[in-house]
């Protein structure tokens, strides 16, 4: 149920009959922690029509009818519509089911993305745990959803890893191996020229398709994959290997790139590279800025197999919509691969090409999070150190508790904890990594989330209820109740907003607020001791809240458990 579009398309109504449709852009908002929604739009309205808004404001009351889905509306401020919604109308909502969107897209989802031959690190945390969270809203909206795992599984390092080995003699079985190789292979490649122009070489060898290059570069790229999927199952992502699409995939539509951008007019020769030059991207000095799309050397670059995955996204997959997942620091060139591709042509089915940027993770010093060492800090490393810290808390809370169901519980409290504390920041803005804070069970954390989950569960333990013989809806009677009433109807007008805007942190203040109102609702109004029809009631309320969370923080990829 669509709260929010009902109640602007009455409104809209409204404006009709004063003949100002279309004047006026009519947004409205929910209040949880007022219990109710606004509505704003009068006052623009009010002023092209040279009206005074709060006149205009009373005129739409007189004209709106609501009287279905609201129990009072009044004007507010210079002209804001407060409503707030009639308990028997709360009722009809259906807790945690989530509307399907009127019209299913097939979207394109591209996230994680790491480099291939070493470790995942915390630079790879956002884009995973972020767009697997938009993935996941979007296809229980119902939307074909087609993950892509962009990999960088191309390119100069593989090159010089295969020059390496082939020197030292040396084998790689695992991907510390792996890694180390790629160091030692990088400096050498830094200080020694016939090393560089070999591995030069190697990766010409590679695009060719040389087959004892390609046969060592496949043995890698099943060692760095591995360990990519271990992490995914660890973080509870969906990305599965079949989603894996990497840059490799397109080598052999590249040279087919350069000859339609050739044929479209649009090459020029630069200091020997060939590039697209577009007057709308320029310095400081007014200097046309080229995305390069072919170098000097024949080589191809991230313009090049971003423009060639656009054609295959949109020629084959049949994109409606394209979201790309990346560090904010890629605005430009995305920003330039989206205006190559509609010179070109290369959208072939006029897909949305939507860049969601996000910040970086900060330390304490406010600078890229790392170790003390100053080493970036590995994936692994950081779901360890977050399981054994929530396992510390598990045991300070419970010590009864037996070894195999604290591990179980660290995993999930410890993971949820990172993952929460990240989505539930706008993905555009730096953040501040702080264990204390997220694994705490005060605060807008997973764990305050997850107890408030087991809270619920223990009513309906300890009163030997069985929560699915309930009434599917109840009215609100007492105002705690109306609260949380409002703050369960308002599920799926948040899951539109996060599917349409690309921001999770939507969802989270969402169930923030859901428990919060939840542990008002239960101090306040008492559920096993009372009785008769107010108990029932309030076993409803706290079953549609408890799958409302579980729902929710499903969305996000975090589990729940039963008890804490």
């Amino acid at each position: 149920m669509h709260i929010k579009e009902t109640l602007s398309q009455r409104i809209e109504a409204a404006f009709a009959q004063q003949e100002l449709a279309g004047s006026a852009m009519v947004q409205v908002s929910s209040r949880p922690e007022h219990g109710d929604y606004q509505a704003n739009g009068v006052m623009s309205a009010a002023k092209r029509a040279g009206k005074n808004p709060r006149d205009l404001a009373g005129y739409l009351l007189e004209k709106l009818s609501i009287a279905d889905i609201a129990s009072s509306v009044e004007v507010a401020g210079p002209g804001f519509l407060n409503i707030r919604l009639a308990p028997a109308y709360l009722a009809t909502v259906n807790a945690a089911q989530i509307d399907q969107a009127a019209t299913s897209q097939t979207v394109v989802v591209d996230y994680s993305a790491p480099n291939l031959a070493k470790e995942m690190h915390v630079g790879h945390l956002r884009s995973t745990i972020i767009g697997d969270c938009m993935a996941r809203v979007l296809e229980a909206q119902g939307h074909q959803v087609i993950r892509q795992n962009h990999v960088g599984d191309w390119g100069t390092q593989f090159g010089m890893l295969v020059t390496y080995l082939n020197d030292s003699g040396a084998s790689s079985q695992t991907l510390a191996d792996l890694e180390s190789f790629y160091r030692q292979s990088k400096t050498q490649f830094d200080q020694d020229q016939d090393f560089a122009n070999r591995s030069r070489q190697a990766v010409v060898a590679l695009q060719a398709g040389d087959p004892d290059t390609r046969e060592a570069w496949a043995h890698f790229i099943d060692i760095s994959m591995s360990h990519c999927q271990s992490i995914y199952q660890r973080l509870n992502v969906t990305l599965t290997p079949e989603h894996t699409q990497g840059e490799s995939t397109y080598n052999h539509d590249l040279p087919a790139v350069i000859e339609d951008l050739e044929a479209q007019g649009l090459l020029v020769v630069s200091d020997g590279a060939q590039c697209v030059f577009l007057s709308q991207f320029k310095t400081k000095k007014g200097e046309i800025l080229p995305v390069i799309v072919q170098k000097s050397d024949g080589g191809y670059l991230y313009a090049t197999t971003d423009l060639a995955a656009i054609r295959y996204r949109t020629g084959t997959l049949n994109a409606d919509r394209i979201l790309y997942f990346t560090d904010a620091r890629q605005a430009l060139h995305f920003k330039q691969i989206f205006a190559v591709s509609a010179e070109a042509g290369f959208n072939r089915s006029s897909a949305q090409l939507e860049h969601m940027p996000f910040g970086a993770m900060l330390g304490a010093d406010g600078k890229p999070f790392k170790t003390r060492a100053g080493s970036v800090v590995k994936l692994t490393e950081l779901l360890d150190e977050a399981e054994l810290r929530a396992a510390q808390l598990i045991k300070e809370k419970n010590s009864q508790l037996d070894p195999q169901e604290i591990q179980t519980l660290s995993r999930i409290i410890g993971i949820g904890a990172v993952k929460y504390a990240d989505l539930s920041k706008n993905r555009t803005s730096d953040y501040l990594f702080d264990w204390d804070q997220m694994i705490s069970f005060e605060g807008n954390t997973a764990p305050y989330l997850q107890y408030a989950y087991t809270r619920i569960q223990s009513v309906f333990t300890k009163g030997g209820i069985d929560a699915e013989a309930l009434p599917k809806q109840t009215v609100a009677v007492d105002e705690p109740e109306r609260l949380l009433a409002v703050s369960i109807a308002a599920f799926n007008d948040t899951l539109r907003a996060v599917s349409t805007e690309g921001y999770p942190h939507l969802l989270c203040n969402y169930l923030y607020v859901l428990a919060t109102q939840f542990t008002r609702f239960y101090e306040l109004c008492p559920i096993l001791s009372s009785a008769g029809e107010i108990r029932e009631r309030r076993l409803v309320l706290a079953h549609q809240t408890g799958c409302t969370l579980k729902a929710g923080l499903a969305l996000l990829g975090i589990d729940v458990p039963n008890r804490m």
